[in-house]
């Protein structure tokens, strides 16, 4: 970037998300500036990385780059700002690339599947959502949630399998795989698996449980 150009610290939210995550990424979310990738793609190939992993990069660069957002209530608040890395992987197990630095020291670092997925490289990979947009789907529904709630519980460990998830249904935008959330009546269950799944650590899983919600904070859209 040079010294003339000047980055917008409101970013702009990317096509596909619903209105609730736009809003949450235009009016809590800030750019900042994001790596050129391109003096890399030589030095990636000498390396061995194929080229179409390279531009699996350099496309999430293009849309999620330089987009900081609060944290998560989960995974140390997850990455401080989304941006790609080298990827790394082999055919046989498949590519990923980092999805953004931790906000502090973690066991884990996220990272983009060979799919999109968005997860934690734990002591084995670990896909919390099935894209990126999944991921922040996620998040601006925490802060809606936690916003409108009269009651917000937190449970850990075995507690979590013990839920009672009858009368309650998937919340599809958060496209969830080890990270689901759950609609009720009433109420929003979040539950959080990454880290107990990627460390064979059931004390790890959590639940967050979102009470008294009206309409509009059960919607929101």
């Amino acid at each position: 970037m040079t010294a003339d150009e000047r980055v917008p610290l409101t970013p702009q939210a990317p096509e596909g998300l619903s209105r609730r995550a736009r809003y949450f990424v235009e009016g809590h979310g800030l750019r900042v500036p994001r790596q050129d990738l391109t003096p890399l793609r030589e030095a990636w190939l000498d390396r061995g990385i194929p080229a179409a992993e390279i531009d699996r990069a350099a496309a999430y660069q293009m849309r999620w780059g330089g987009i900081a957002l609060p944290p998560a209530p989960a995974y140390e608040g997850g990455p401080r700002v989304l941006e790609a890395g080298m990827p790394e992987g082999s055919a046989c197990e498949g590519w990923r690339f980092p999805a953004g630095d931790s906000r502090v020291s973690m066991a884990h670092g996220f990272m983009i599947g060979p799919g999109g997925e968005f997860g934690i490289d734990a002591d084995r990979w670990t896909p919390l959502h099935a894209s990126t947009e999944g991921w922040v789907e996620a998040l601006a529904l925490a802060d809606h949630a936690s916003y409108w709630a009269r009651t917000i519980t937190k449970i850990k460990g075995g507690a979590v399998e013990d839920l009672d998830l009858d009368g309650f249904e998937p919340v599809p935008e958060v496209q969830g795989l080890a990270d689901t959330w759950w609609r009720g009546k009433d109420s929003f269950i979040a539950i959080y698996r990454g880290e107990a799944s990627g460390f064979d650590a059931p004390q790890c899983l959590r639940a967050h449980i979102y009470g008294g919600l009206d309409a509009w904070g059960l919607g929101g859209h």
